[in-house]
């Protein structure tokens, strides 16, 4: 490739590759959110829509619990192809994509029959109010046992995605994604509502139908990328040779992704936590809090992005031995994206009863009060906003590094010491009831923003994991490719 030095990720002006990188990423994420809100609208518009949506409310976090432990290693991936890239080690980078997808793949397989055995176990640890018990927690049995089969799918997508990143091109995923969205959309109320086509009729699944529509739309997704890994030059150089795992490889992918899976796991956990507190109010509370964290995630999205973003800008940088210019990667990223999640909020909170009652039918006083509590929720957490931004970005700057256990410290602060104590006491113990569990979820990006930024400033994350001299770099191209590295499409 030969990318001009304008849109080179190491020379040349910061700003056009950061938004060259980071915007097909935002989509991306646009469109994975797709497939929640798709299932979420067509869900409140079934016979007992809070029990519908308040099924995922309890489905997900259990879900993210399991995936969790794999979807951490694909930063691994991510990071060492962005070093080895910035490096000029065209052959390392393929041999460190191919053995991530070995990796997360034999992990996929046993998390998904692990989450598909222990479904109502996991269920049947929740304290739940009597009539969340009885409505909503079967169907959120329903859901998970049929999206766990997808797990494979699933994870195939991510670490196509994470691989592309690292490489430095955005735009092929966020393709991939939208084809496989339009599909989940389409197959949704089909699935959902059941469609009357005589001899060929499809049943009505309610919840279930939801995860099947995900389920086979995310295996056309990994399809695609698979074959874009391995039959076009847009990625990685990925040979079949390098699916065959080995040690010294899976150890270095353990030691930079562990402490990713770890953040994640625990990230699940809280949200477990936070769940179980939730459960013991009733429907409308459960669907509400499900509602609003989807919303949430859907305005999460420029500052996820930025952050993504700065991994490739930081690991790419810092492989390319342009420290300073890393730095100044992550300082522009961190302005941008509080300014943008600012104005988010300011929207957020000018129009938050019309943006929760698109997804709502309120014909039935259990949804009436969701939507009402729906939209106290996310006027609460704007206040947030802008240091979600922040904190994404300099968290992506830690796991460009390679700097992962860094990440992991900041992100237990926010969830462990900001969120979940401040949950408990204030709904519980100060009685505030559902708006101590608004006020609460709040408060965690906040404590752990400023935390992260204070020991960003002391400089000690300037460092690479990979030794561009290693033999298995391809030195051929490492001296004249480091400055060179793109940003394609």
């Amino acid at each position: 490739m030969s990318p001009s030095t304008e849109s080179s990720i190491t020379e040349g002006s910061l700003t056009r590759p950061l938004f060259t990188l980071a915007w097909p990423i935002v989509v991306t994420q646009l469109l994975q959110v797709a497939y929640n809100i798709a299932d979420t609208i067509w869900l409140g518009r079934t016979a007992e829509p809070a029990a519908a949506v308040g099924a995922l409310s309890l489905a997900f976090p259990i879900i993210f619990l399991l995936l969790s432990v794999g979807g951490g290693f694909t930063v691994a991936g991510s990071t060492l192809v962005a070093q080895f890239t910035g490096a000029g080690g065209e052959e390392s980078a393929g041999k460190a994509a191919g053995q991530t997808l070995a990796f997360v793949t034999v992990l996929a397989v046993g998390l998904g029959a692990l989450g598909w055995l222990t479904t109502d176990a996991l269920l049947g640890l929740l304290p739940a109010d009597p009539d969340t018990a009885r409505t909503v927690i079967p169907l959120a049995s329903e859901y998970m046992k049929v999206f766990f089969l997808g797990t494979p799918f699933l994870f195939g997508f991510f670490v196509f995605s994470a691989l592309m990143r690292g490489y430095g091109n955005t735009r092929t995923p966020m393709r991939v994604m939208f084809v496989t969205v339009v599909l989940n959309v389409a197959l949704d109320p089909v699935l959902i509502f059941g469609w009357d086509l005589g001899p060929l009729a499809v049943p009505a699944m309610g919840v279930e139908g939801a995860a099947l529509a995900t389920l086979v739309s995310r295996f056309v997704a990994t399809a695609i990328g698979l074959y874009v890994l391995f039959g076009l030059a847009a990625g990685p150089d990925i040979r079949p040779e390098h699916l065959r795992l080995e040690l010294d490889w899976v150890k270095r992918i353990v030691d930079i992704g562990a402490p990713s899976a770890l953040e994640q796991s625990t990230s699940a956990l809280a949200m477990i936590t936070l769940t179980a507190m939730v459960a013991t109010f009733g429907p409308p509370v459960v669907a509400a809090y499900g509602l609003g964290n989807r919303l949430i995630s859907l305005v999460f999205l420029p500052a996820m992005g930025l952050g993504r973003a700065t991994n490739t800008m930081v690991g790419q940088n810092l492989g390319a031995d342009r420290a300073d210019r890393a730095e100044q990667a992550v300082k522009l990223a961190a302005g941008v994206g509080a300014g943008v999640m600012f104005c988010v909020a300011i929207v957020a909170l000018a129009f938050a009863e019309p943006i929760v009652g698109v997804f709502i039918n309120t014909a039935t006083a259990d949804a009436a009060e969701t939507v009402r509590q729906g939209v106290r929720y996310l006027r609460i957490r704007t206040v947030e906003f802008a240091f979600i931004g922040v904190l994404q970005v300099v968290l992506g700057a830690y796991r460009g590094a390679g700097n992962t256990k860094t990440a992991l410290a900041f992100s237990l602060m926010a969830l462990w010491v900001g969120r979940v104590p401040t949950v408990y006491v204030l709904a519980f113990v100060a009685a505030l009831g559902p708006t101590g569990i608004w006020i609460g979820m709040a408060l965690g990006n906040i404590v752990g923003a400023v935390g992260a930024v204070a020991w960003f400033t002391r400089g000690t994350w300037k460092e690479t994991v990979v030794d561009t001299g290693d033999d298995s770099t391809d030195a051929d191209t490492a001296d004249d490719a480091g400055d060179q590295s793109p940003v394609t499409e």
